[in-house]
């Protein structure tokens, strides 16, 4: 028998096709949602990344306890803050949160602030708690040292005011990187960074830093 000739109290529910016909899932998103969502992938990068910088504070803060030279605890807070620093700008931000700067000199001797920033994808994507724990340590960090620097010139302990000038150096050029990075680096934000990088004592990273696995997919801001 044809449906079509059935009356409505028999017929098929058209409204029921209809609803069926518009239902679509979409696995893609929720797999993407709890990829982001998952626990730390990197665990040896997001130790190393708290390890330096909070080891050059706490040995600042416990000197005068574990030591009576003062040029001891000199080169070992300022050797922790130079390992922090190679360490978040050539390894953890790339696998944390997939961005990293540098400085280039071309061919004709001329100097460029380079912004990388790598491309979205479930793949590459940075975890929430990689990227917390990443920009936390990063801004919290050079705050901690700034405070130092007025407690260290209020109680007129001078001999340390270079020391504190060098962990705040390291540590914000590495915050403002990472900000111009996030940020996409625009023009005039780069041209502030190159200013303020070009009068800090910063070890220039070369090309070769920057070759190592991991880095498909980058979009870079070349100034």
């Amino acid at each position: 028998m044809c449906t079509a000739c059935l009356p409505p109290l028999f017929g098929v529910p058209q409204a029921l096709v209809d609803d069926t016909e518009d239902v679509s899932l979409d696995f893609g998103n929720e797999e993407e949602l709890a990829f982001r969502k998952a626990k730390i992938r990197h665990p040896l990068a997001t130790f190393f990344h708290l390890f330096f910088r909070v080891s050059a504070i706490v040995t600042y803060v416990c000197c005068d306890w574990l030591s009576r030279s003062f040029v001891g605890c000199f080169v070992t807070v300022l050797l922790l803050l130079s390992c922090d620093f190679w360490s978040v700008k050539n390894v953890t931000g790339r696998l944390l949160v997939g961005l990293h700067w540098r400085n280039q000199i071309d061919e004709d001797g001329k100097s460029h602030w380079i912004f990388e920033a790598r491309k979205a994808s479930p793949q590459h994507a940075a975890t929430e708690a990689e990227a917390r724990i990443f920009w936390l340590g990063l801004i919290i960090c050079p705050v901690i040292w700034i405070v130092f620097f007025f407690s260290t010139l209020f109680s007129l302990k001078l001999k340390w005011l270079a020391l504190v000038i060098a962990g705040i150096s390291l540590q914000a050029a590495n915050l403002y990187g990472y900000i111009l990075c996030k940020m996409g680096g625009e023009r005039d934000r780069s041209k502030a960074t190159a200013s303020f990088l070009s009068h800090a004592v910063i070890p220039v990273a070369s090309p070769r830093d920057f070759q190592k696995p991991g880095l498909e997919g980058l979009e870079i801001h070349k100034h």
